[in-house]
C-alpha cells in the first residue's frame, strides 16, 4: 500500500500537523474554541480557567508531561455496568470513583495504566446493548466498557518485559475497559506505541485505520485507476479508506446520507480533499456511476445496510466483491438477485476484532498491522481523525455528542478540568 521507505525511522518523528477540530461550547460564554496552542502554553496559563481544549497536534509525550505536572486536583472515575445488564447506555452505565491500584500489588505479567483518552465507538455501544457477538471471559471485563484508547504505563509487575514506566500503550485485545482512569491489564493484551504520535491518533489507532487498510488489501487486487465505492463516506473509517485509496491512485465514490445543502457542500468539499472523486447519496449513486468515465467499481464496502446496500450492489462491476463491515441502519441487507446471478458479485463480511480473536497468533498479527498504520501516519499518508474531547466525568454528554455528530470521534479524556473540560 505504501513504499518500503515508510518503515525507515528517519523523518517520521516530526510532529504531526492536524486539521482543525470542533469543540463543545463554553458554558459561560456560549463560544466554541479551536485549539492550536502547545501544551507548554497551557502550562503557562496555570491558575486561569481555560476554555474547552483538546490539544490534538501535540505528541502524547507532551500530554503525559502535562498530566504529571503539578496541580493534581483530579477526581478519578470509572464507567461501569452490571455484568448481566444490557440496554441503552445511559440506563445501564454508572460512574463510580476509581482508586489508583497500588503498584506493589501488581501480579506477574500485569501493567498499571493511567488512561489518557478513549473514544466512543459503535462496537462499544453494541456491547453495552448486548448485541456484540464476542463475550468477555471474566465478570470484571463484562462490567467495563471501552474497546479502544491510549494509556501511559505507571508501573509494571514482576516478569513484565514488554513495558516500562512511561511507555504509551494501546489495546490489541477486546474488552479492555478503557472508559476509566486506571487499568491493571495483562501486558500481552496491550502494545507499546511511540510517544510522538498525537493523542487523537494513538487513542483511535487500533480499530478504524486497520479496518480500512485490510479491506482495501484483502478482497480485491486493486491497481491505480481502478474504482471502488464505499458507504459511510464521512465516517472515520470512510475517511481512512479515501486517504489510502488516494495514495494508491484508486478512484473512489463516497456515499453519504442526504442532509441540508450547506452541510452537504462542506462534507463534499472535505471528502474530495481526502480523495473522493464523487460524493453522492445512495439515491444518486446509479446515475453517478453511469455518467463517470472510470468504469464500474471492482470493490464495494458497506457499513450501512438496508436499501443503501442494494444501491451499492447494483453499480458493482462483474465479478466484484461487496464487503459488509457494519449495519448502522439496523436494516437487513438488500442484494438484487441480478447482481449475484448475472454479474457474479461476491458478498463477504469483515470483522476486524473477531477475525483476530479467532486466529492462533492474532495478537502478533494485530501488532504488525498497528505498526503499519503508525508508519502511514508518520509518512502523512493518513491524517489524524477529527475528535471532540469530553471529560470522562461527563460521559453522558459524550454519548449525546456521539449520537449527534456524524463527522467526528468523541474522546473521553482523563485530564484536569482546566485542560479539557
Amino acid at each position: 500500500l505504501a513504499s518500503p521507505s515508510i518503515f525507515k525511522r528517519s523523518s517520521f518523528f516530526e510532529k504531526e500537523t492536524t486539521p482543525r477540530i470542533r469543540k463543545p461550547r463554553d458554558h459561560k460564554t456560549g463560544q466554541s474554541y479551536i485549539q492550536h496552542t502547545s501544551v507548554h502554553t497551557m502550562l503557562r496559563a496555570a491558575g486561569r480557567r481555560l476554555p474547552q481544549l483538546c490539544p490534538q497536534s501535540v505528541s502524547i509525550s507532551e500530554h503525559v508531561a502535562l498530566y504529571s505536572s503539578g496541580g493534581a486536583g483530579r477526581v478519578d472515575y470509572a464507567i461501569v455496568k452490571d455484568s448481566r445488564s444490557h440496554g441503552v447506555a445511559e440506563d445501564v452505565l454508572r460512574m463510580v470513583p476509581d482508586t489508583r491500584p497500588s503498584p506493589d500489588a501488581l501480579r506477574a505479567g500485569s501493567v498499571l495504566l493511567k488512561m489518557l483518552a478513549a473514544p466512543i465507538n459503535p462496537a462499544d455501544i453494541s456491547c453495552i446493548e448486548g448485541r456484540y457477538p464476542l463475550h468477555p471471559e471474566s465478570e470484571e471485563a463484562a462490567c467495563r466498557p471501552g474497546f479502544e484508547g491510549v494509556g501511559v504505563v505507571e508501573a509494571v509487575g514482576p516478569g513484565v518485559t514488554r513495558f516500562k514506566p512511561g511507555d504509551l500503550a494501546v489495546p490489541i485485545e477486546a474488552f479492555q475497559g478503557t472508559w476509566r482512569t486506571f487499568a491493571t491489564v495483562n501486558e500481552n493484551h496491550w502494545y507499546r506505541v511511540p510517544g510522538d504520535l498525537s493523542l487523537s491518533t494513538a487513542a483511535t489507532l487500533s480499530i478504524n485505520p486497520p479496518t480500512a487498510l485490510r479491506m482495501l488489501e484483502e478482497f480485491v487486487e486493486l491497481k491505480a485507476g481502478d474504482a471502488i465505492v464505499h458507504t459511510g463516506g464521512n465516517s472515520s473509517t470512510g475517511k481512512y479508506i479515501l486517504q489510502l485509496a488516494k495514495n494508491r491512485g484508486i478512484r473512489c465514490i463516497s456515499v453519504i446520507r442526504d442532509r441540508p445543502a450547506a452541510e452537504r457542500r462542506a462534507i463534499e468539499k472535505e471528502l474530495v480533499e481526502f480523495g473522493a472523486d464523487v460524493v453522492v447519496t445512495a439515491d444518486e449513486l446509479g446515475d453517478a456511476v453511469r455518467s463517470w468515465p472510470h468504469g464500474r467499481p471492482k470493490l464495494g464496502m458497506d457499513c450501512v445496510g438496508g436499501q443503501t446496500t442494494l444501491e451499492v450492489a447494483k453499480v458493482l462491476a462483474k465479478d466484484a466483491v461487496l464487503v459488509v463491515y457494519g449495519g448502522m441502519s439496523r436494516q437487513p441487507l438488500q442484494i438484487p438477485p441480478g447482481s449475484l446471478i448475472f454479474d457474479n458479485i461476491t458478498v463477504k463480511g469483515f470483522w476486524l476484532t473477531g477475525g483476530y480473536a479467532q486466529m492462533k497468533h492474532g495478537s502478533r498479527a494485530k501488532e504488525l498491522l498497528v505498526d503499519r498504520v503508525i508508519a502511514l501516519f508518520r509518512q502523512k499518508i493518513l491524517k489524524p481523525a477529527q475528535v471532540e474531547c469530553m471529560p470522562l466525568a461527563e460521559w453522558r454528554r459524550g454519548l449525546e455528542l456521539y449520537r449527534s455528530s456524524h463527522t467526528t470521534k468523541v474522546l473521553l479524556t482523563n485530564y484536569e478540568e482546566d485542560v479539557c473540560l
